[in-house]
């Protein structure tokens, strides 16, 4: 996919430049798929909130540009990834969670069971009572002691 360029401006800002010459400042990656298919289905959108670009597989674009669209990803991402489970306050919601993240210990408050959403391949996504979401990439890999807490909730 050799059809655009993607460069960082002296403002930090990203620029597209495609095939026809056609410049767009300030472009801004996004996901479609964020958690299903992180390497896959994104769009480079204008300032307006416009799509410009449309990329099927990241795979498919040079490393340089890859790179650049991750970070640009990374600086906007904010769902730490637990993990472990430290603890509970009680087996029943609303309930204050001690967790270990990516980003370091935290503590959250979880309402409601309904706040754990499961998805493929153990993955599941946590909405704490302020609407942060916290990521378990495969609650399989966790330790047993964290397995046991989260099996009381599902």
């Amino acid at each position: 996919m050799d059809d655009f360029q993607l460069t960082r401006n002296l403002a930090g800002r990203l620029v597209l430049t495609l095939a026809d010459g056609t410049m767009h400042e300030g472009v801004i990656p996004v996901r479609a798929y964020p958690v299903q298919s992180p390497k896959e289905f994104v769009a480079l959108m204008s300032t307006e909130g416009k799509e410009v670009l449309w990329i099927e597989r990241l795979a498919e674009v040079p490393e340089d540009v890859c790179a650049l669209i991750n970070e640009e990803i990374a600086s906007r991402d904010v769902m730490p990834v637990i993990q472990s489970l430290t603890k509970v306050s009680t087996y029943s919601t609303p309930s204050t969670w001690d967790v270990v993240t990516d980003r370091g210990p935290t503590k959250f408050i979880l309402k409601g069971e309904e706040d754990i959403r499961r998805l493929s391949g153990g993955t599941l996504i946590i909405t704490d009572s302020h609407g942060l979401r916290f990521y378990v990439a495969d609650m399989q890999q966790l330790d047993k002691h964290s397995r046991r807490i989260l099996d009381r909730f599902l």
